[in-house]
């Protein structure tokens, strides 16, 4: 298989048949041994957290898939860590989507003097950085997208409406279990002018918390699998 991508969570192959194969990783995002979904560089690796985060994301893959969303997963090979995915063209040289149900962590170091850790966001806040590691994934508008020929506007308004619905799904989900979902990360491609939910939905992408305190990516994935 030829690599095409290699990531902080996951390398990317390309398949013979024209799909794709991501390969989980056991690393995750954070800083100084401290996990932290709204950083921008690995910080520490957790044994089996890759293959735990695929069949995370098979279940809620699954669960979108029985809403009449539609996302690039195709199947899944769980002993290997590794999915089959629809491609997918990514926007930009990679955008993030973070969507926030609750004000805090990044969000609160940039805002912290208009609200207060932990205040709900009404309707949910979303947000789309650029990733670049060197800038600190900086921020990016609507406006900004379109005038740098990233995405059409009507592009970011699917994605935009995707990214609720589908962090609503996630947040009515985790909450069956007593769990609180703060915010989320997502990243988004087009295939055949189609936008489209690609990557992964698993514990390292989003910030949950049970009975006010954060529950660390093991632990979570173990109380979603459980």
């Amino acid at each position: 298989m030829e690599k095409i991508y290699q990531g902080k969570t996951k390398d990317v192959y390309k398949l013979e048949n024209g799909n794709v194969l991501l390969k989980f990783k056991d690393d995750c995002t954070g800083k100084d041994g401290v996990f932290d979904p709204g950083e921008n560089s690995v910080g520490l690796t957790i044994e089996g957290i890759g293959k735990a985060n695929l069949e995370t994301s098979i279940k809620f893959f699954e669960i979108l898939k029985e809403a009449g969303i539609k996302t690039h997963y195709v199947s899944a090979d769980v002993d290997n860590a590794t999915m089959e995915v629809l491609p997918a063209t990514v926007f930009g040289h990679g955008l993030e989507v973070i969507c926030r149900l609750k004000a805090t962590g990044s969000f609160i170091r940039r805002y912290g003097d208009y609200i207060a850790d932990g205040t709900v966001l009404e309707g949910g806040y979303v947000e789309t950085t650029f990733k670049d590691d060197a800038k600190g994934d900086p921020l990016v508008t609507k406006d900004g997208l379109i005038a740098l020929g990233v995405m059409s506007g009507e592009m970011y308004d699917s994605m935009k409406e995707q990214t609720l619905k589908i962090t609503r799904i996630v947040a009515d989900e985790l909450a069956k279990k007593g769990l609180d979902l703060y915010d989320i990360k997502f990243e988004f491609g087009y295939n055949n002018n189609e936008v489209i939910l690609i990557d992964e939905i698993a514990s390292g992408n989003m910030r949950v918390y049970k009975d006010g305190k954060i529950v660390e990516p093991v632990e979570l994935t173990k109380i979603i699998l459980g």
